[in-house]
């Protein structure tokens, strides 16, 4: 008896488990709305003026450039849309000014990766360039090398 109920209570705990990661998967595979990336541009934008204006940036200034790439790099592991690739770029670009290079780097290579197709791979590549990283070319396909 005492061996049915803990098999009983382990089924129900794994049955309780794989709902959970199901119902989460479903969640997180939404794509990010365009209220919440006009929201990023904006905010994105927002510090960008400031750097321009030569005004120092707040502790929540650097809070809000933080979560941006925060909330763009989740929704990078839910879906790459090539909406994102202007504001990796922008984030990219304040990054770099404020002298914060690894995340820059990252922002630079994200659109490497996933937006090579976008006017704004050379200019990231530029810029990485311009901060003394290495970029390797992306490799020719053989079939495009035999045409």
């Amino acid at each position: 008896m005492k061996k049915l109920l803990i098999f009983a209570l382990s089924a129900i705990f794994v049955i309780a488990a794989f709902t959970m990661d199901a119902s989460a998967a479903k969640k997180s595979s939404k794509k990010m709305s365009t209220e919440t990336i006009d929201e990023l541009s904006l905010t994105v934008d927002n510090l960008t003026k400031k750097v321009y204006a030569h005004a120092l940036l707040s502790p929540e200034d650097n809070q809000n450039l933080i979560d941006v790439k925060i909330k763009l790099d989740n929704q990078m592991l839910v879906s790459s849309d090539v909406s994102l690739a202007p504001l990796y770029y922008k984030a990219g670009c304040l990054y770099k000014i404020r002298d914060m290079k690894q995340e820059a780097i990252e922002c630079f290579q994200t659109i490497l990766e996933n937006f090579s197709d976008t006017a704004l791979a050379p200019k990231s590549r530029t810029q990485l360039r311009a901060m003394g990283v290495e970029v390797a070319e992306p490799v020719k396909d053989s079939e495009d090398e035999e045409e």
